[in-house]
């Protein structure tokens, strides 16, 4: 009989990213309530797996291959074999462009579909409840799983990642590469220059949009997204337009966010740029349109001439950064 939860660990240079460990708390959280395990899977070589242990698995699938090949079908099928071998209930990722990659993959080996870009879960009874925003954010939907293995991503900076544990069990994972098996290898990965802060795991954000005017007034953003710590965003408006590249695009079909505070400069309010922000915990908009729908989600409002108010709040940022 399927249990447990299985959770894919994504890392970036050997790094653990955020996104994973708060994954991998929820469904800690989740396995506690249901009475089952939890367990993580990483792939490759990791700087820290004593840091993974800290947030609780009981063990962790560390899978390595004898070939040095990076392949999206090689790593379907590792998840596929190792849910199958372990008889899990559950498999849970972040959603991060990875993550809704990899899931819907393994899913469909076991013709299943994948609860996509959740933002709340809670236990009733031996289910679980699932909440995830639907409509470009203009409703929410709460569905249960039907059938084992259940498949969930989660969207990044909703869930806390929190320590608990310690004593996880490390199962080394031999794979052997079928050479006719990879149709498709990743042959190298270019770093984006889109910013310091990874845009989808920044707990700030300074965003632009069409107010700015033209290409070289972003640097403003920058400046004040660089003064108070955070990741520079960007409308579609101005990505469509080619002042800025499109990692830093906010929106239903760029990147969404939850960060703990989302700063809109210039920016109307667009559904589409909504469907991608609205989730953030808190919302500033600076707007000289009183009536742009930006306010109406807003939790503060600044109606002003953007090109006076975000050198004034830059300059803030840096003092209080700076006590």
């Amino acid at each position: 009989m399927a249990q447990g939860f299985l959770v894919y660990i994504e890392s970036r240079n050997g790094k653990i990213r955020k996104s994973s460990l708060e994954t991998l708390t929820t469904a800690r959280h989740l396995a506690e309530k249901l009475g089952t395990t939890v367990d993580a899977v990483v792939f490759g070589a990791v700087d820290s797996l004593e840091q993974l242990k800290a947030y609780g698995p009981g063990r962790i699938f560390h899978v390595s291959f004898d070939e040095d090949v990076m392949s999206r079908e090689l790593w379907i099928g590792t998840l596929e074999g190792l849910v199958r071998r372990e008889e899990v209930a559950y498999v849970l990722a972040a959603a991060t462009a990875t993550g809704k990659d990899l899931l819907p993959g393994v899913a469909a080996r076991f013709r299943r579909s994948v609860v996509q870009d959740v933002t709340a879960i809670t236990v009733d009874g031996g289910d679980m409840l699932i909440k995830r925003p639907i409509y470009a954010g203009k409703a929410f939907q709460t569905v249960k799983l039907a059938g084992r293995p259940g498949f969930v991503s989660l969207r990044p900076n909703v869930f806390p990642a929190e320590t608990g544990g310690g004593a996880a069990e490390v199962v080394p994972v031999q794979e052997t590469v079928d050479p006719g098996a990879v149709r498709a290898r990743i042959r190298e990965v270019r770093e984006s220059q889109a910013g310091k802060v990874e845009l989808t795991e920044a707990t700030i954000i300074v965003s632009g949009g069409r107010g700015i005017k033209e290409a070289e007034n972003y640097a403003l953003i920058e400046q004040l997204a660089d003064a108070a710590g955070a990741a520079a965003g960007a409308s579609r408006a101005i990505v469509d337009a080619g002042w800025v590249d499109h990692q830093k695009q906010v929106g239903q079909t760029g990147k969404t966010v939850s960060p703990t505070l989302y700063i809109a400069v210039g920016i109307s309010g667009a559904i589409q740029h909504l469907a991608g922000m609205s989730s953030s915990k808190y919302i500033v908009a600076i707007n000289k349109d009183p009536d742009a729908p930006i306010f109406k989600v807003a939790d503060y409002g600044i109606v002003g001439d953007l090109f006076k108010v975000v050198p004034l709040l830059t300059e803030e940022f840096r003092k209080i950064r700076n006590q």
